[in-house]
């Protein structure tokens, strides 16, 4: 299991707690430090369409009309704090974010 956010995510640290009580062992990549490859966003936007840019964050308030108006794949490329966190990858699945359907999911 991989949890894909940022470091200073309260709700990426909520999940990792929430998974590591229940004995899910899951990895935590920070996706400023270790940056999504091409295929990785093309995956996450075919997945979760333009639902996995989150634009209700400070990064989307600042971003120019220009990266506004482009495609989920350019926005990420370009600002990968954008993308909605938390991803997770469970074996073959791909959930988004840490509501209670993600949550009843992975615990059961």
């Amino acid at each position: 299991m991989i949890i894909y956010g940022i470091s200073t995510c309260d709700t990426c640290k909520k999940a990792m707690k929430a998974l590591e009580a229940a004995d899910k062992a899951p990895e935590f990549r920070d996706i400023r430090a270790k940056p999504l490859s091409e295929a990785e966003i093309d995956e996450l936007v075919s997945t979760f369409g333009d639902a996995i840019i989150n634009r209700q964050s400070t990064t989307w308030r600042g971003l120019s009309d220009w990266l506004k108006a482009s495609d989920p794949e350019a926005q990420l490329a370009a600002q990968p704090t954008l993308m909605k966190r938390p991803v997770i990858r469970d074996g073959d699945q791909l959930l988004l974010g840490w509501g209670a359907e993600v949550q009843a999911k992975l615990l059961g």
